[in-house]
C-alpha cells in the first residue's frame, strides 16, 4: 500500500472521527454544495468531523492520458472554496496508477485508519478502487468488517447535484457563455495567476496590461475581451482582460492580459484574480496599430460602463 497516501491524509486528521466523501471537486460548483451539505449535516447528527478527499490529477487524467484535462479552477482555489463550504478538513489525495490499483478494501482501510472515517458518503454511481470494484454494496460489506458505515446519498441530493457538473461548466466557458458557468458555479467564473513578463505593447500604445500567467491545462473561457474585476490584494479594480493569441501581432502563444483602469503601479510578481463580468466580443484581428488602439479605448470605455453597474 502507498506509504505516500498515508503520509498524505495522516496530518490532516481531526481530532475526533470523521465523515468522509471522496471526489475530485473540480469548481466546487452547486452540486458539490449540495453534497458537502449533506455531508455536513450527516456529521453533525452524530458528533463527527466532516471532510472531503479531493482527488489530483484527475483519474480520467491518470487512467486515460491520451484525453487532455481542463480545470476549472486550481487545486489551491479547490481546497479554498471547500474550506469555505464550512467542512472540518479537506485532504488531498494525490491519485496514481498505483492508488487506482489499491483493492478496495485496503483503500477504505487507509481511509479509516488515518482520517479515522466513521461514515463514508457515496453517490450512487461512485465505484472505488481497482477496477472500480469498491461499488456502494460492495463498500458496505468492507465497512462492516472494519468499523465504518456506508451511506448512498438520497435521491434528492442526488437529483440536486446533477442539475450541473464540470463537464456542462467547462463547455459554457468555451462558448464564452459566463452566465451559464456562473449559474451553475452559483458565483463568477474566476482565474488567479501571478503576473509575468510580456512584450509591453499595451503600455507602448497607451492601454498597460498585466499578463497574468495561467497553467495550460486551465478552462479558460473563449477567447475575447471581457469586462473584469481585478483584485490585488484587498483591492479590486476594475479591467478590460483579452484572452487570445494576438493575431494582429502574429502571436502563437495563449495570453491573458488585463487592463486595469486607472492604476499605474508594478504589478510583477504578484497574485492577481480575475473575476469575470460579461463579454465584450471575440478576438479579432485588425489591419494595423490606429484600429487597434481605437478598438481597445472602445472595449475599455465600454468595460467601465458594465462594471459601474455592477457596484
Amino acid at each position: 500500500m502507498s506509504e505516500f497516501a498515508s503520509e498524505e491524509l495522516r496530518h490532516l486528521r481531526p481530532g475526533r472521527d470523521t465523515v468522509v466523501t471522496i471526489g475530485n471537486f473540480d469548481g466546487v460548483h452547486l452540486g458539490h454544495r449540495a453534497l458537502v451539505q449533506h455531508v455536513m449535516d450527516r456529521a453533525r447528527s452524530r458528533d463527527l468531523a466532516a471532510g472531503v478527499v479531493t482527488l489530483y490529477p484527475d483519474p480520467d487524467r491518470v487512467l486515460r492520458p491520451q484525453e487532455p484535462m481542463r480545470y476549472i479552477t486550481s487545486l489551491e482555489e479547490r481546497i479554498e472554496l471547500l474550506r469555505a463550504l464550512g467542512l472540518d478538513f479537506v485532504a488531498t489525495l494525490n491519485f496514481t496508477s498505483e492508488l487506482a490499483e489499491l483493492p478496495p478494501s485496503t483503500f477504505a482501510g487507509l481511509l479509516r485508519r488515518e482520517l479515522g472515517m466513521r461514515l463514508l458518503i457515496m453517490g450512487p454511481n461512485n465505484a472505488f478502487g481497482r477496477n472500480r470494484e469498491g461499488t456502494a454494496e460492495r463498500m458496505q460489506a468492507i465497512g462492516a468488517a472494519q468499523g465504518f458505515e456506508v451511506e448512498v446519498l438520497p435521491e434528492g441530493v442526488v437529483q440536486q447535484a446533477n442539475l450541473v457538473s464540470a463537464t456542462a461548466i467547462r463547455a459554457a466557458l468555451a462558448e464564452g457563455d459566463l452566465e451559464s458557468a456562473e449559474r451553475q458555479l452559483g458565483r463568477r467564473y474566476a482565474l488567479r495567476g501571478p503576473v509575468v513578463h510580456g512584450d509591453e505593447r499595451g503600455r507602448n500604445i497607451g492601454f498597460p496590461t498585466a499578463n497574468i500567467g495561467v497553467t495550460a491545462d486551465r478552462a479558460l473561457p473563449a477567447f475575447g475581451v471581457y469586462a473584469t474585476w481585478a483584485h490585488v490584494g484587498e483591492a479590486r479594480h476594475a479591467s478590460a482582460t483579452n484572452i487570445g493569441m494576438r493575431p494582429t501581432f502574429a502571436g502563437h502563444e495563449l495570453r491573458v492580459e488585463a487592463h486595469l483602469m486607472d492604476f499605474d503601479a508594478d504589478l510583477y510578481d504578484q497574485q492577481i484574480r480575475l473575476e469575470f463580468v460579461e463579454r465584450l466580443r471575440p478576438e479579432m484581428k485588425f489591419d494595423g496599430l490606429p484600429a487597434i488602439v481605437a478598438q481597445i479605448g472602445a472595449d475599455v470605455a465600454r468595460a467601465r460602463e458594465i462594471l459601474a453597474a455592477d457596484e
